[in-house]
Protein backbone atom coordinates (compact mmCIF):
# COMPACT_ATOMS: atom_id res chain seq x y z
CA UNK A 1 0.00 0.00 0.00
CA UNK A 2 1.25 3.41 -0.91
CA UNK A 3 1.71 6.10 1.73
CA UNK A 4 0.28 8.66 -0.68
CA UNK A 5 -3.10 6.96 -0.43
CA UNK A 6 -3.14 7.47 3.34
CA UNK A 7 -2.26 11.15 2.93
CA UNK A 8 -4.98 11.60 0.29
CA UNK A 9 -7.59 10.02 2.55
CA UNK A 10 -6.46 12.16 5.48
CA UNK A 11 -6.61 15.32 3.35
CA UNK A 12 -10.10 14.50 2.15
CA UNK A 13 -11.16 13.85 5.73
CA UNK A 14 -9.80 17.20 6.93
CA UNK A 15 -11.41 19.11 4.06
CA UNK A 16 -14.77 17.41 4.58
CA UNK A 17 -14.62 18.05 8.34
CA UNK A 18 -13.91 21.76 7.83
CA UNK A 19 -16.66 22.10 5.21
CA UNK A 20 -19.07 20.24 7.47
CA UNK A 21 -18.28 22.56 10.38
CA UNK A 22 -18.64 25.71 8.27
CA UNK A 23 -21.90 24.59 6.68
CA UNK A 24 -23.35 23.50 10.02
CA UNK A 25 -22.50 26.85 11.62
CA UNK A 26 -24.14 28.60 8.65
CA UNK A 27 -27.35 26.66 9.27
CA UNK A 28 -27.09 24.49 6.16
CA UNK A 29 -27.23 21.06 7.73
CA UNK A 30 -28.57 19.48 4.52
CA UNK A 31 -25.56 20.55 2.49
CA UNK A 32 -23.22 19.59 5.33
CA UNK A 33 -24.61 16.06 5.28
CA UNK A 34 -24.33 15.85 1.49
CA UNK A 35 -20.72 17.03 1.68
CA UNK A 36 -19.95 14.35 4.24
CA UNK A 37 -21.59 11.68 2.09
CA UNK A 38 -19.72 12.86 -1.00
CA UNK A 39 -16.42 12.66 0.87
CA UNK A 40 -17.27 9.18 2.06
CA UNK A 41 -18.11 8.05 -1.48
CA UNK A 42 -14.83 9.46 -2.82
CA UNK A 43 -12.79 7.66 -0.14
CA UNK A 44 -14.70 4.41 -0.65
CA UNK A 45 -14.04 4.55 -4.39
CA UNK A 46 -10.33 5.02 -3.70
CA UNK A 47 -10.30 2.05 -1.33
CA UNK A 48 -12.31 -0.14 -3.71
CA UNK A 49 -9.81 0.42 -6.50
CA UNK A 50 -6.98 -0.56 -4.17
CA UNK A 51 -8.83 -3.73 -3.11
CA UNK A 52 -9.44 -4.55 -6.77
CA UNK A 53 -5.72 -4.20 -7.45
CA UNK A 54 -5.02 -6.48 -4.48
CA UNK A 55 -7.34 -9.18 -5.81
CA UNK A 56 -5.77 -8.90 -9.25
CA UNK A 57 -2.30 -9.33 -7.76
CA UNK A 58 -3.42 -12.37 -5.74
CA UNK A 59 -4.99 -13.94 -8.83
CA UNK A 60 -1.79 -13.40 -10.80
CA UNK A 61 0.31 -14.77 -7.95
CA UNK A 62 -1.60 -18.03 -7.73
CA UNK A 63 -2.33 -18.24 -11.46
CA UNK A 64 -6.10 -18.22 -11.10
Amino acid sequence: MDVDLIFKIAAIGIIVAVLNLVLTKAGREDQAMMTTLAGLVVVLMMVVTQISDLFTAVKELFGL
